[in-house]
């Protein structure tokens, strides 16, 4: 079937109208009170006027090998948190949060298991694509070559962005039948799909910019520089989860239109 964006972001909608209160309180728990402790307690160095690119990288390197043992059960808690959120938005059995929860958290291993086996694929791909190129030492291949990875990562993203809503919806636990039924499902509708999902992804970030603007010279008038440092940490977590959960309806509306309605879909969610 054609993909209609129109009707995925009406169904992304509603189902989130119906359910704001409790999805608006999984989105705290597990994006935004991680991502503002992350914040607060990892903040990322500013680089030095006339640092050298060699010492910025060592630099970010440092920052992020710092950051790891917290980044890592960041990602499974946000993994489990989106999983949760498909719960709820297409479990017509009417889950509790609880239920919900215990569903996105037994789904974290066959999802998180189709991420690495999705990423493994693409640096495997692109990794040799630009070790050939940069053989070349022609610098137009090698930015040729850079610029067909970051296209192809794209498609491959788009191409299996149902992994999630699979996972949730029709239970499928094996990484790798996912990641071949969400290549199936988006058949024919990949450019449709990817372009929904840019149009919400620049809307996100229009209005970000704008919040963060405004907030930024409010806590510059209000607040010291401490105080700016975290409303605007506390602003951009609450954006970013904000942002997650329409994401989650998104991919769940793109799942329903394409797979159908299935026995554990509540059609009158998305009405």
């Amino acid at each position: 079937m054609t993909f209609d964006s129109n009707l995925a972001w009406k169904q992304a909608s509603a189902s989130i109208s119906a359910n704001r209160e409790v999805l608006l309180a999984l989105a705290g728990v597990f994006f935004v009170l991680p991502s503002l402790a992350f914040a607060l307690f990892f903040q990322q160095p500013q680089p030095v006027a006339g640092q050298s690119q060699a010492k910025m990288m060592a630099m970010m390197q440092n920052y992020y090998l710092t950051a790891l043992p917290f980044i890592i059960p960041m990602a499974l808690v946000q993994a489990a948190g989106t999983l949760a959120m498909l719960a709820l938005f297409t479990d017509r059995s009417r889950p509790t949060v609880g239920e919900a929860i215990r569903q996105g958290a037994a789904g974290v291993l066959p999802y998180i298991a189709a991420q690495l086996l999705l990423g493994l694929g693409i640096g495997l791909a692109g990794g040799t694509m630009l070790a050939l190129t940069a053989v070349t030492g022609v610098q137009a291949l090698v930015a040729m070559g850079i610029a067909l990875v970051v296209a192809g990562a794209i498609y491959v993203a788009i191409k299996t962005s149902l992994v999630a809503p699979l996972v949730i919806v029709e239970r499928e636990r094996n990484p790798v039948t996912a990641l071949q039924r969400s290549w199936r499902l988006t058949k024919g509708n990949s450019f449709r799909i990817g372009l929904f999902y840019f149009l919400l992804l620049l809307a996100f970030i229009i209005i970000s910019s704008v919040v963060m603007m405004i907030v930024g010279l409010l806590l510059a008038a209000l607040a010291g520089p401490e105080g700016t440092k975290i409303g605007s940490a506390i602003a951009s977590s609450v954006l970013g989860g904000v942002m997650t959960l329409y994401f989650a309806a998104a991919m769940a509306a793109v799942h329903r239109q394409l797979a159908g309605p299935s026995p554990e879909v509540d059609s009158a969610a998305f009405d």
